[in-house]
């Protein structure tokens, strides 16, 4: 049987390793970040009847441009926000696919502030756009001068900054995107995935977009929404970078059932992000005990929580996968982070990692 090295693959894929977190069938699963709520009965029953009226007409292509869609997103982001300011994919990986596609490529750049969400250097393989990878402080923080220092430094054609950042769940503040926004000539890229879990402090960067043609803001249903397995997310920006999205995107890439799906979900937009502060509270459940255990508790903003200090971090992955609890091991030498779960699934993660050596 024919392996990798038997094709020819292009040369700057050679050795690359795809994104993947194990899917093992555990009971408790604390290692993507999903919504561990599910969907409410009265809306996925709303659903569920949109999703039937989609199938008896689904001989035809579906809307191409999904505007009943895009104007869903608008109402539910308000910020004056129109249906040409929105754009949607499926999940907001494909989102960033585009956005490198249409800006990114040979001979252009793609830099980020590490660690950060580990899609972004195989996006940019795969659209064949250089990774330049910044790091951040000891403590995954990062000034407003450092980040400006090093767009300045290697002026990239597009910044992606990840806020709350995944995987140690920092925030960016609005003053410093706005600092790298008015260094560049490129693309500013803010990644709001976890935006909704943010606490009242939290602030969006779809305040900054008026203004600032080359800023771009991306989300997704897949967390807060409980809509991971849906696959929507979701780019706001002007029309004009809206527009570019269109030269680049598969024809129909949005099903007809994609679409339907959402904008049903979003017709109950307050009901589906009714668990939100229950898991906020989780997350803050989960650091003091995990301090109060000793070890180093990274403030986050997101449904997740980094925590350092762990002596052998590969040992405690499995030492919980082995008790059916998944949790990530992100790389990052004595630090682990857990997904912020149901009170229950929460109460036995913290239970068992309590009778495990540091």
């Amino acid at each position: 049987m024919a392996t990798l090295d038997d094709l020819p693959l292009r040369p700057d894929l050679v050795g690359k390793k795809p994104y993947g977190a194990p899917q093992d069938a555990a009971s408790i699963n604390l290692n993507v970040n999903e919504n561990p709520h599910p969907i409410p009965e009265e809306v996925a029953a709303d659903i569920v009847s949109s999703l039937a009226t989609e199938v008896t007409r689904a001989n035809r292509y579906p809307d191409r441009d999904f505007g009943e869609l895009r104007e869903s997103l608008a109402r539910y982001l308000g910020h004056g926000l129109t249906v040409d300011n929105l754009w949607a994919a499926n999940g907001s990986n494909e989102i960033l696919q585009q956005v490198l596609q249409a800006f990114g490529g040979p001979g252009r750049s793609l830099l980020s502030f590490v660690p950060t969400y580990s899609m972004y250097p195989l996006l940019a393989s795969g659209t064949g756009t250089e990774w330049i990878p910044v790091p951040r402080g000891t403590d995954f923080s990062l000034s407003a001068e450092d980040a400006v220092a090093a767009v300045r430094a290697h002026t990239p054609d597009i910044t992606i900054i990840c806020t709350p950042n995944n995987p140690t769940g920092t925030p960016m503040p609005l003053d410093t995107i706005r600092a790298l926004y008015d260094v560049t000539n490129g693309i500013v890229v803010v990644d709001e995935a976890y935006a909704e879990f943010g606490s009242e402090a939290y602030e969006s960067a779809l305040t900054l977009l008026p203004g600032r043609d080359r800023l771009l803001v991306s989300r997704t249903m897949s967390k807060a929404f409980a809509f991971a397995g849906v696959r929507i997310g979701y780019l706001a920006g002007n029309p004009a970078a809206i527009d570019a999205m269109h030269l680049v995107r598969l024809p129909y890439h949005l099903s007809a059932l994609t679409q339907a799906a959402g904008i049903a979900a979003l017709r109950h937009s307050t009901t589906m992000l009714a668990a939100v502060g229950a898991m906020r509270d989780e997350r803050v459940r989960i650091a003091r005990a995990l301090s109060d255990m000793g070890y180093t508790v990274h403030p986050s903003e997101g449904n997740f929580v980094l925590f350092g200090g762990v002596s052998n971090p590969q040992a405690t992955f499995e030492a919980l996968r082995g008790q059916g609890i998944l949790i990530r091991d992100v790389g990052i030498p004595g630090h682990l982070r857990v997904s912020v779960g149901t009170h229950s699934e929460t109460s036995l993660f913290l239970e068992k990692i309590a009778q495990l050596p540091r």
